[in-house]
């Protein structure tokens, strides 16, 4: 089917008919973000506009990307978080976040991000303690293993499609890893895949262990890390008219139901060694709350008995926020480590309160993470850093929890990866919402609001400079219904066009200051 022209539609005249104003309390039925949520989103933006190579505001406590901290998982929080805030908060905002999801995807390619896996590959007695010697290493990152690089990057590419309507990821080479160390090698080595290759890969390794999922290092099945493709699958399913979704489910579902997922005390494994049949005993409430926060998704009863198990133990009442911050406080002395690594049990935790929990037990979270931690605020984006009462530790804030946790809890709504998983976008989401286009992040401005009222018939933007200096944005709105609408900024009527067809385009030309700007545009006939 050919698409119609995209055509700009021209303003009428505007008659003594249409009303002039709109009343005083019309913008009071359309929620807002707030300052800190607009403050996340600029701060994910920021980080995702520096230039390759740096990784500013995102170094880990581990040189070499091992550790939970790490780029990987920073950046696909970052698209959870996005993805979730144009979901259920800002559906209207095409393009903002279309271009800050690829931005994100992008970075998730670079070999900063992935290279780590050439020397994991080899395996280590950490991980397999029968090892006589180390295996034969591999560099491509997603043939094999490694479902914490690539259940995320399935994750994020799926997302992409669902979210805006786009086969970008599922053409030809779309998805390209670029192994060409300057030293070593007798050669540089491409490995291409697309969203669908990269699926068959990870259902291929979920089939070789038995459908107990992907290991992601070598022997070691996280519960936790085989969540996101699996979710991915889903989206695939709703784009591409299959279902494999089902079955895969069906399938791990009774390969646990076998071996068994909970301890005695309601948390799940941390992880499974398929060589030695040989489960890992959580030692706290970190994996298992990264795990409800996604596996709520698609097996809410589970998720929800875990959250009663977390959130029963970790006092958060005002009184006792310095006890429940000694719960999250968690560090890890590794075998022949001389320092100890701080488990982001926080983040976890606050990502597990957001999809599983109630709106004031995840207030009563945040009001400790700004007691104890400094509120940090760089280029309009806002990020926390050390803890700010016991002086300049850095381990008492991970750059996973200050950069992607907390922007995640406070951008994601209760069940907000459940409403995702059940309800995905497809054709008649897109058939039938309008949406604004020819904006991003890079203009300087933040976006409060991006919302299609289908009662009222009316469109809301609310935009604003991020550091109080003019600027100017030319949105184009399009996707709506025949007929004519009204355009109004804070309140006024500034025009009145006939829309003849959906890829009619409304262009408004806006200067943006420091002061909220309110734009609606309403069916009037």
């Amino acid at each position: 089917m050919t698409e119609s022209p995209k055509l700009f539609a021209t303003p009428r005249k505007i008659d003594a008919a249409v009303p002039q104003l709109l009343g005083n309390d019309f913008l009071t039925k359309f929620p807002k973000l707030s300052t800190e949520q607009a403050g996340h989103l600029r701060h994910i933006h920021n980080l995702v506009s520096q230039e390759d190579g740096d990784w500013h505001h995102m170094g880990g406590q581990e040189p070499g990307q091992e550790w939970l901290d790490a780029y990987r998982y920073q950046l696909a929080t970052m698209a959870y978080a996005a993805g979730a805030a144009h979901y259920h908060r800002l559906p209207l905002l095409r393009s903002v976040f279309k271009t800050l999801f690829e931005s994100l995807i992008r970075k998730m390619m670079l070999r900063d991000v992935w290279g780590y896996w050439f020397l994991t590959s080899h395996s280590g007695k950490l991980l397999d303690p029968e090892l006589t010697e180390l295996r034969q290493p591999w560099a491509d990152p997603v043939v094999r293993e490694n479902i914490m690089y690539s259940g995320h990057l399935l994750l994020m590419v799926s997302l992409n499609t669902m979210l805006f309507n786009d086969d970008k990821f599922n053409k030809g080479g779309a998805l390209e890893f670029n192994w060409c160390p300057v030293f070593w090698g007798m050669g540089p080595e491409r490995f291409t895949y697309t969203r669908t290759s990269l699926q068959a890969a990870i259902v291929k390794e979920m089939e070789r262990e038995n459908w107990l999922g992907v290991c992601c290092e070598p022997n070691s099945i996280f519960i936790v890390c085989n969540q996101f493709p699996l979710i991915a699958i889903r989206y695939n399913d709703i784009r591409d008219g299959t279902s494999s979704s089902t079955t895969i489910l069906g399938k791990y579902r009774a390969a646990w139901t076998q071996k068994g997922m909970l301890q005695d005390n309601g948390l799940y494994i941390d992880s499974f060694s398929p060589k030695q049949d040989r489960k890992r005993r959580a030692r706290d409430v970190g994996f298992t709350a990264w795990a409800a926060a996604f596996l709520n998704s698609w097996n809410p009863a589970s998720a929800n008995n875990a959250y009663k198990t977390i959130i029963g133990s970790i006092p958060l009442d005002s009184a006792s926020l310095d006890d429940a911050y000694e719960t999250f406080a968690i560090k890890e002395l590794m075998p022949g480590a001389t320092t100890h690594l701080h488990k982001p049990v926080l983040g976890y935790t606050s990502m597990m309160i957001s999809e599983a929990g109630d709106p004031s037990t995840l207030e009563r979270l945040l009001s400790l993470v700004d007691k104890k931690f400094t509120a940090t605020w760089d280029e309009g984006g806002l990020f926390y850093t050390s803890s700010s009462g016991s002086g300049s530790c850095y381990v008492d804030m991970d750059r996973f929890t200050g950069n992607a946790a907390i922007a995640y809890a406070r951008l994601n709504v209760p069940q907000g990866q459940r409403k995702m998983y059940e309800h995905p976008w497809g054709n008649e989401h897109f058939a039938n919402h309008p949406f604004v286009d020819n904006i991003d992040l890079s203009s300087g401005v933040d976006f409060l609001r991006g919302i299609w009222d289908e009662i009222e018939k009316a469109l809301v933007v609310t935009l604003r400079s991020y550091d109080g200096k003019t600027k100017r944005v030319k949105p184009h709105f399009s996707g709506f219904t025949k007929g004519s609408y009204c355009t109004y900024q804070n309140g006024k009527l500034t025009g009145v066009y006939e829309l003849f067809d959906k890829t009619d385009i409304i262009p408004l030309d806006v200067q943006v200051t420091a002061e909220e700007i309110n734009l609606v545009i309403k069916l009037i006939s």
